[in-house]
């Protein structure tokens, strides 16, 4: 690999993602010994030419050596593509840089619902993500509409279950979003869109269990009671990573309760039709 020297890309070290890929440049010898560094750690002289409020958002690529600093996609390209000159070039390219540029956005500005950190009592400087509404909504929509589109597949594997459709499924993931939001209805928006990204973000993450069983399932068919009890498996999961995110929120514990109650409920209705 060839080393993008003197430059230092400012990370999230509350985003495992950014930890991962950091490392990763500097692993791979793309970036210096002192390609990475905390973002909490930045010193008064980096601030003069930093855009900070720029930074928490768009990952910052600071040029040691000329003070200059890029952001966001455009920092990843630069080190990839002193590396591979043909992903930047592509990756530079109008249509793609735009598409490219939207997903950075929604990862970026969504990374605190998507992988929630304590809350610190210290006065460092801390890489938390401005509140953007529209891209929030946008992770809510888009989480739903792939929630759906799983529980309408794993469906399918369930012979206990009566034929679904893809609509049913879709007012379902609605109804499980309005029947909590009900139940903070008295807080504040920000802090209602952030519970339904944490939401959207434990069902993602079920999703993830179930398109694994599926994957298995249609390779080694699996019995009734096996498929039935992995799925068990996955709601546990999904219920005490929500009962942590409520916590890191703090919000009421109930909500855990109301959340597998709404589940409960829908299950026992979709029985008995």
């Amino acid at each position: 690999m060839k080393t993008l020297n003197q430059h230092t890309l400012l990370y999230d070290t509350d985003c495992p993602l950014c930890n991962l890929y950091t490392r990763a440049f500097i692993k791979a010898k793309m970036l210096d010994t002192e390609g990475r560094k905390s973002f909490e750690k930045i010193t008064s002289k980096e601030k003069s030419f930093v855009d900070i409020k720029r930074a928490v958002n768009e990952i910052a690529l600071i040029d040691r050596e000329n003070k200059q600093v890029t952001y966001g996609i455009d920092s990843l390209l630069k080190v990839i593509g002193n590396s591979f000159p043909i992903v930047e070039k592509i990756g530079n390219f109008k249509p793609i840089k735009y598409g490219l540029s939207k997903l950075y956005s929604l990862i970026s500005y969504n990374r605190k619902v998507i992988i929630p950190s304590d809350k610190k009592e210290s006065e460092e400087l801390e890489c938390i993500p401005s509140f953007n509404v529209k891209y929030r909504l946008l992770f809510i929509v888009l989480g739903t509409l792939i929630t759906s589109i799983t529980l309408f597949q794993f469906s399918h594997i369930i012979q206990a279950l009566p034929k679904a459709s893809f609509i049913r499924e879709i007012w379902l993931a609605l109804g499980l979003i309005i029947s909590q939001v009900v139940f903070v209805i008295n807080k504040d928006s920000k802090t209602i869109l952030n519970y339904v990204g944490n939401i959207i973000t434990v069902s993602l993450m079920g999703c993830i269990g179930l398109f694994q069983l599926m994957l298995l399932n249609s390779m080694i068919s699996f019995p009734q009671w096996l498929i039935l009890f992995a799925f068990s498996g996955v709601v546990g999961f999904m219920f005490f990573e929500h009962k942590r995110r409520i916590k890191l929120l703090e919000l009421p514990s109930y909500l855990s309760w109301t959340w597998i109650g709404y589940r409960v409920i829908i299950l026992f209705f979709i029985l008995n039709v």
